[in-house]
Formats: C-alpha cells, structure tokens, sequence
C-alpha cells in the first residue's frame, strides 16, 4: 500500500500532509496524488462498512481530505481557473443521510475538473434542492446518500424537481452507498456513479466535453 494511502486511511494527518508535501517538491504529478487520497477514502469506507471505524474516523478522513485538498488546489487549478467554467452542479446529501466525504470527494474532483460546485451540504431537504436548482441553473445534480434510507430521499428529490418544472435541461446522477441499475431506475435518475470520477465524467458528457 501507498504511504500516502496507509497514512490517510491510518488518520495519521501529519504524515499524510507531510508526504503530500513531499510529492510535489518531488515534482510528482498532483493528479496521482489525488487518485491516492480517494484510494484512501475508499479504504475508509470500507473500515466504515465492516465496523472497524465509526462516525468520528469519518468526520477526521473528511477534515484531512480538505486540507490535502487546499495543498493540492494551486496546483490543480491553473488550466482550470484561466479557463471558461465547464458548467454548474449542484451537489448534497439528501434528507436521512448526514454521509459527506463521497459528496466532499466529488465536490472537489468535479471543482478541479473545471465545474463551479454548489454543495448545499447534508441531510437537505427536497425544497432545498430545488432552490439551489432554480437559482443556480446547474446542468447536473448530484445526490449523494450512504444509507439505504436516502433511496427514498433520492427518488422524493428527483419527483420534486419535475414537479417544480426543473428537469427538462437537467441531468441528475446519483451516488455514495451500494449504488446499481435498480437504485437508479427506483430513483429516477439519469445516472449512478460508483466513484467520484464517475460523476466527473457523467459532467463532462453531460456539457458535451470528452
């Protein structure tokens, strides 16, 4: 395993920043770094899974993954800020689910892909989904849900934003938990998304860039 990956999914955040600074000063590419730390994440959720680690080892890993992430970012964003935004994505956990880091991971890869992120955090409501839709105007929403209970919130979600008239340019892709072709046709969706690349491809076909 990665020192990177062992450091992160061990909660140890000095090592972890330390060899993240490492790296680069190594010159090594940050679009590998970051492929580490979602290996690292996934780690995580697997200890999540299998009882081995609980809510505060989630809340930590989200905590280290935004720092590495500020590391990262300047070195991520210089094609992506001179350029023109690809388009918008709203993005949260749904109503039952208080789950963040897949959301924060997605967050962040679509961000440095060249996507503006709306992330209206978690446990939102319906009616907050279709607000952040109809002021923000994204091309694609993200519902994100660890728990089988977000099924629900998921499908609720998507008939509120046809019933409120959004969905016509809109594509929604889901993801976070033990997603399939079931959940997603139960739901409504258009997609579902088994990593956070998923979701940043989904967004990118979506606005018509390959």
């Amino acid at each position: 395993m990665h020192e990177l990956v062992e450091a992160m999914a061990n909660m140890k955040e000095k090592d972890a920043l330390r060899i993240v600074e490492e790296m680069l000063e190594r010159g090594e590419d940050p679009n590998q770094i970051l492929a580490l730390t979602s290996e690292a994440m996934g780690v995580v959720g697997e200890r999540y899974q299998d009882g081995t680690y609980f809510l505060p080892e989630l809340i930590m890993s989200g905590e280290m993954l935004k720092k590495i992430g500020e590391v990262l970012k300047p070195h991520l964003a210089t094609q992506t800020d001179q350029a023109a935004k690809l388009g918008t994505v709203v993005l949260g956990t749904v109503r039952g689910d208080i789950h963040d880091i897949g959301k924060d991971i997605v967050g962040f890869m679509l961000e440095v892909n060249g996507f503006e992120v709306i992330d209206i955090g978690i446990d939102q409501p319906e009616a907050k989904f279709v607000e952040a839709v109809k002021a923000h105007h994204p091309q694609v929403l993200a519902l994100s849900g660890f728990l089988s209970v977000a099924f629900d919130s998921m499908k609720s979600t998507v008939q509120e934003v046809e019933a409120a008239g959004l969905r016509k340019n809109l594509k929604i892709i889901i993801g976070g938990g033990q997603m399939d072709e079931t959940v997603r046709a139960y739901t409504g969706a258009d997609a579902f998304g088994d990593d956070a690349m998923a979701a940043v491809a989904f967004a990118k076909k979506t606005v018509g860039v390959h």
